[in-house]
């Protein structure tokens, strides 16, 4: 089983105690410490390893954000905040999660089983290529890789278009890195603005790969893709 150790940040008592009473609820959790003052927090982030930390937004020494922001080595991230307005404070910081105050323990603990499935992700226990992990909308998001149909380059950004969803997954990441990241044997590129999934392939004619929900050119560049599938 995957055992987390974490630490949570927070200038106000009774936030922590009910933080530390949710973690206390998850065996796969071990609380290192707690901080109500940010500077000490750091400093111990700064000499112990810690996988997963709790930390506050709007706090008075210096902001989570901040504080995350400082780290050489950040661990993984759920910031709490009792503003609803607050994502996009740490959004280049690639947060886990949000909560907002007051937290209640059905999203906390989706939260934990996120940074869970993220830690078995990253370790490498997740087989036979299950999923990807990217983010968007401030968090970081699950993707099934059967889900994918396409993927879209949008300059800067890609969108992920899913089977079965309307809306696509928006996300600052370059086709090349996203490709980077997915099994060759499951997705190809097509074009300088395409990848698609090989499993969602239904027929190729006249440069043109048909999937379940559209067509796609096939660019100039990647033309040998067609002579590989045609064997």
């Amino acid at each position: 089983m995957t055992t987390l150790k974490c630490v949570a940040i927070d200038d106000e008592p009774l936030a922590l105690e009910i933080m530390k009473k949710y973690i206390s609820e998850f065996p796969s959790l071990q609380l290192l410490r707690t901080f109500e003052d940010a500077v000490s927090g750091a400093e111990f982030l700064k000499k112990n390893k810690v996988d997963l930390l709790f930390i506050d937004i709007d706090m008075p020494d210096i902001t989570g954000v901040d504080l995350v922001r400082a780290l050489v080595e950040k661990p993984m991230v759920i910031f709490t905040t009792a503003h609803k307005n607050f994502a996009f404070e740490g959004f280049e910081l690639q947060a886990l999660d949000y909560l907002l105050k007051p937290i209640n323990l059905k999203r906390f603990s989706a939260a934990v089983n996120k940074a869970l499935d993220y830690a078995k992700y990253k370790s490498a226990e997740v087989t036979e290529d299950e999923s990807l992990y990217v983010h968007s909308e401030y968090r970081m998001i699950k993707i099934v890789l059967k889900d994918i149909e396409y993927i879209e380059s949008m300059q800067d950004y890609i969108k992920i278009y899913l089977l079965n969803s309307e809306k696509p997954i928006l996300t600052l990441m370059s086709l090349k890195s996203v490709l980077e990241k997915l099994p060759a044997n499951q997705f190809v590129r097509i074009h300088r603005s395409y990848a698609v999934a090989k499993s969602q392939i239904g027929s190729i004619h006249n440069r043109k790969v048909k999937l379940p929900s559209v067509e796609l050119p096939v660019g100039n560049n990647y033309a040998d893709f067609i002579k590989e599938w045609s064997k």
